[in-house]
């Protein structure tokens, strides 16, 4: 084969390669407005506005028959979906695997999460327990979903790739986070010149980004490629007996273990702010929906730059470093934020920004830095533990949120309990040797890790 040809198939592999790492930065793209709108913006505050309204005398609702006081009902379903996804993750990981056809599965799942965001538009007076089941429902099909995406970036990016491809994708995601929450404040603002009432505005906001996921999802589908694995073409089903395997082969490699812990502790701590932000704005300081919108509106202009400044950083220090120096920002920022004078939106949009600056780039050089941890031919099911440690199992948070304000009834002391995983997951992160742990997966060591 002569030199002009093997350069032409070269330049064509990395043309495609191209094609198709954009086409996975859509998923970001679609699906991180249902975590900015939905999770982090409107239901919060909306959802614990319905169930008050639900609440008895005492302020409390009964789902199930179990006395919850409705300013936790929130924060129990988010819970309660990651729960959920912790049984169905890992099926799906094993099946993606085994069959070695990822896009179906991931159609599934973003048309499931979608439809039942979409659904949020009928949220309204007492239905708390179907806002709830469109939550733990549209919740877990995210989660789900981010297994199967995660795991095609050892696919799509070679090792010497993968922060800048994980940062790019971060970044999209953000990106159309701001762009819809744009969209969704001068609806939200300007409410009676469009006619609508503040409960009807709130509800398409829900409604549209359920749409949008759905809509934008159809660039990865057309994209993205299934590739045959080690496992392809195995019989499906035993789901569990295949997560019983990987945990057995993880078993081999404690040092992707010990990285998954720690990245299950800190993520925690992360996934909780996240989802509880607007919760303690609009309880516990008092701020406007408007002032939330605009705040999380910085926070992802902000996590755009941060996303890709980290990711510069990273190629400098090395991933690991640069997510240790965000543990510390992290842990700042939150600490601060249980300082926050109420009715005082210039310091909350600090505390905004604060965050914005370390998000993106904590998030996505996480998930590179997994990457260089699994073995090949095992990606969806070491991501399906990977994102069990990621959105699945970060139901500790949400719940000691919940618990301590249900206890206390302050979501000060609520905010500052969390600052115990960003200091958990920094001292176990600083005790794994990552370059050894690249070896012992069986992968080439990069030069800065």
């Amino acid at each position: 084969m002569g030199t002009e040809t093997v350069r032409a198939q070269a330049t064509d592999e990395v043309t495609e390669r191209r094609r198709e790492q954009r086409g996975w930065y859509f998923y970001d793209w679609a699906c991180s407005v249902y975590s900015t709108s939905v999770l982090t913006v409107f239901l919060g505050p909306y959802l614990t506005a319905v169930a008050k309204h639900a609440a008895d005398a005492d302020g409390f609702v009964h789902p199930l028959g179990i006395p919850v006081r409705a300013g936790s009902f929130f924060a129990y379903a988010v819970s309660a979906s990651v729960i959920l996804s912790i049984f169905v993750m890992p099926m799906a990981g094993a099946a993606a695997d085994r069959t070695g056809r990822k896009k179906p599965l991931l159609a599934l799942c973003a048309y499931l999460g979608a439809a039942a965001t979409t659904g949020m538009f009928f949220l309204d007076g007492d239905r708390y327990l179907l806002g709830g089941l469109l939550l733990i429902v549209a919740n877990a099909s995210v989660a789900v979903s981010m297994v199967l995406y995660n795991s095609y970036l050892p696919q799509i990016a070679p090792p010497e790739e993968r922060d800048a491809v994980s940062s790019r994708g971060w970044a999209f995601g953000y990106a159309a986070g701001s762009l819809m929450l744009v969209v969704n404040l001068v609806l939200y603002s300007a409410q009676d010149s469009f006619g609508v009432s503040e409960s009807t505005a709130v509800r398409i906001c829900l409604a549209s980004a359920g749409i949008w996921w759905g809509a934008f999802t159809l660039v990865p589908l057309k994209r993205l490629r299934d590739r045959p694995t080690a496992a392809a073409g195995q019989a499906p089903g035993h789901g569990w007996r295949q997560l019983a395997a990987t945990v057995r082969d993880m078993r081999g490699k404690p040092l992707t273990l010990a990285f998954l812990l720690a990245y299950l502790v800190y993520n925690d701590g992360i996934q909780t702010v996240i989802s509880q932000a607007s919760v303690y704005g609009s309880e516990e300081l008092g701020l406007s929906q408007s002032t939330l919108i605009v705040a999380v509106l910085l926070v992802q202009v902000l996590a755009v730059g941060g996303a890709l400044g980290m990711g510069r950083l990273a190629r400098t220090y090395g991933a690991k470093r640069t997510i240790l120096g965000s543990l510390v920002a992290w842990t700042v920022t939150l600490g601060a934020g249980y300082f926050l004078p109420a009715g005082a939106p210039v310091w909350f949009f600090v505390l905004a920004a604060g965050i914005g600056l370390v998000l993106g780039g904590s998030q996505a050089l996480s998930r590179s830095l997994f990457s260089h941890l699994v073995p090949s031919g095992k990606e969806a099911e070491y991501f399906s533990a990977y994102e069990m440690s990621d959105r699945g199992m970060s139901w500790l948070g949400p719940l000691l949120f919940g618990l301590t304000y249900q206890l206390t009834g302050s979501y000060r002391d609520a905010i500052i309990s969390l600052v115990a995983f960003f200091v958990i997951g920094f001292v176990l992160l600083a005790r794994v040797p990552v370059r050894q742990a690249v070896h012992d997966a069986g992968n080439p060591v990069p030069d800065r890790i």
